[in-house]
């Protein structure tokens, strides 16, 4: 259904640096880069971020957030690990998450600039 999504940051630089750890570890890389944007997939771009002057504001209570597609289980933890140590917060630690599937294997974070990020991977 979707091609691509797009946020804006405020920090290009410091999202590069989030952004290429946590996404690292579950196989997506930066496909496209300029002093402004940057863009993330593993054979096309599908995540977009953007240097703006004033992002969304962090609202915990809007259920807003973007789930990525993990191919393991360790590639979750280890997207969880990375994200953790370039500035991301904790809302989630990794684990089997049964209310939402027997297999449901997930970790949730949030960015530098307050978007809630998840990892998860059906496999078992």
């Amino acid at each position: 259904m979707l091609d691509h999504v797009s946020i804006g940051v405020g920090e290009i630089a410091r999202s590069k640096r989030f952004y290429d750890a946590a996404f690292g570890a579950l196989g997506y890389r930066c496909l496209s880069e300029d002093e402004g944007s940057l863009g993330y997939g593993r054979d096309a771009v599908a995540f977009w971020l953007g240097a703006v002057a004033t992002p969304v504001p962090p609202d915990p209570g809007s259920n807003l957030h973007f789930c990525f597609v993990a191919p393991t289980r360790q590639s979750v933890d280890a997207f969880h690990a990375a994200a953790i140590a370039q500035g991301g917060a904790d809302n989630g630690r990794p684990g089997l998450r049964e209310s939402y599937g027997p297999n449901y294997y997930a970790a949730f974070v949030v960015d530098p600039d307050g978007y809630r990020i998840e990892a998860y991977c059906a496999a078992a």
